[in-house]
């Protein structure tokens, strides 16, 4: 009897994941979140990442990290082309990447045994390496369903001739994805715009190739887009999204939180403040940024407003601030290097946020029911600021009018007039409904019991 129940626990090896997130702060977060909520489920978790960009690995006990070389500091990445460095990541990594991975696999534990693979949507390379190892690979897309759909389009525009369009603010409706305008077609700026379209249908290519597609989203939120999805990708598909409401509230940021950020917050009144970040990437030139500066002063709202350290091109920090700009605003304003943000948002005091769109402050944003002021910058921005503002209608969009006034009035509609209440009332439903999806019998509740079910069938 003894030897029967030994060998059912040989039979039943733990089963191990490999994870390799794209080295960019939008991309770290929501894979790291995943590890753990793989790890809650009892999969065995190894990350392999870029010495760019490093995830702390302290802060994960629970997890192996093996790091490989990538040359993106000698490419200068500092400089945040973001497709240059993608372009330069899919070629530079193959070979390390390869070798890390067959480590791991020849060195795996007598009792445990490797499922798969799961890598960003944008590391493309990663899919043939996993092909020559036998190794099924899972595709995490850490932004919206409708963005991928975006590029899509946008690459199949591309290979059709249709670019450059001329006139790229235009409000007509974008060829091959009308619910989108022209204007929110998903560019990203670029010194190789050529580099830009391969990388899309590269990375379009190999994800309809993997095993399986991971959403950091839910299906009640982008049903439709969902069954285009399923129509187009043919593959099976997980929402299992929002990742970061699975679990306590933790951080994989790589700058360091300023919690000055929620004191001052508990002074001031319930749903009074507007908080304002454009995320880790965004960059604006001075003249925008002293814009900004006398909108947030001249609305009369309370305002926590996080600069980064290289927001202001050319600048260290908050250098082009008018002289006793913040002693004039008496206490209504508070300005830090980076906020925690989660926190932020579930404060009581915070009645909106002044965002770039990103998905993961996208997301949280909605998971808090706090209202939208959306200020895209590039890429699938563009497209969620126009699902926000448009079709969810729980936030206005700036289109880049980066004029004090109309600062002001945004932001008064947002914070004190009757609009802002009706949006905050419909970011409340779609609050809910984070709830409900992510309960038992939910639709993000069932959508991961199928992929760890997934996962382990391999």
């Amino acid at each position: 009897m003894e030897n029967q129940r030994e060998s059912g626990m040989k039979e039943r090896k733990k089963r191990r994941v490999i994870l390799f997130p794209l080295p960019l702060q939008g991309h770290i977060n929501p894979m790291l979140q995943l590890a753990n909520i793989l790890y809650d489920k009892g999969l065995s978790i190894t990350v392999i990442h870029t010495n760019f960009n490093s995830p702390n690995s302290s802060n994960y006990p629970h997890f192996h990290f093996c790091s490989i070389p990538d040359g993106l500091l000698e490419l200068g990445a500092s400089s945040l082309d973001v497709v240059a460095l993608t372009t330069h990541l899919n070629v530079n990594c193959v070979v390390p990447f390869r070798d890390c991975l067959d480590k791991l696999l020849s060195n795996v534990e007598e009792e445990e045994s490797t499922a798969c693979l799961i890598t960003d949507a944008a590391c493309h390379f990663t899919h043939a390496v996993a092909d020559s190892l036998n190794l099924p690979r899972i595709v995490l897309r850490t932004s919206s369903i409708a963005s991928l759909l975006a590029f899509a389009a946008t690459s199949l525009l591309h290979e059709k001739g249709y670019f450059p369009i001329e006139d790229l603010g235009s409000e007509a409706p974008m060829p091959e994805f009308p619910s989108l305008r022209v204007k929110d077609i998903p560019l990203i700026h670029t010194q190789d715009e050529e580099n830009f379209y391969q990388l899309l249908i590269t990375m379009i290519t190999q994800i309809k190739a993997s095993s399986g597609l991971i959403w950091n989203s839910f299906q009640e939120l982008e049903q439709d887009t969902l069954k285009t999805l399923e129509h187009d990708f043919r593959m099976p598909i997980f929402t299992i999204g929002p990742f970061h409401k699975y679990l306590p509230a933790s951080s994989s940021s790589l700058l360091s939180q300023d919690t000055s950020s929620i004191s001052w917050l508990d002074k001031q009144a319930p749903k009074s403040v507007l908080y304002v970040s454009f995320g880790s990437i965004v960059a604006v030139n001075e003249t925008e940024f002293l814009e900004i500066a006398w909108g947030l002063a001249g609305s009369g709202v309370p305002f926590l407003w996080v600069v980064r350290p290289g927001l202001i091109r050319g600048y260290e920090w908050l250098e082009p601030l008018p002289k006793g700009f913040l002693e004039k605003l008496d206490g209504r304003a508070h300005i830090v290097k980076w906020a925690p943000q989660q926190e932020v948002l579930a404060h009581p005091a915070t009645g909106g946020f002044w965002t770039h769109n990103g998905w993961n402050s996208t997301l949280e944003s909605i998971c808090e029911g706090v209202p939208m002021i959306c200020q895209p910058c590039f890429g699938d921005q563009l497209v969620n600021a126009r699902y926000v503002s448009h079709f969810w209608r729980v936030g206005l969009h700036l289109e880049n009018r980066l004029k004090r006034g109309e600062i002001e009035r945004i932001i008064r509609r947002v914070i004190l007039e009757a609009e802002g209440e009706e949006m905050r009332d419909r970011i409340m439903d779609l609050k809910k409904k984070v709830d409900v999806s992510l309960r038992q019998g939910g639709s993000a509740y069932q959508s991961l019991e199928s992929l760890i079910s997934y996962i382990e069938s391999f």
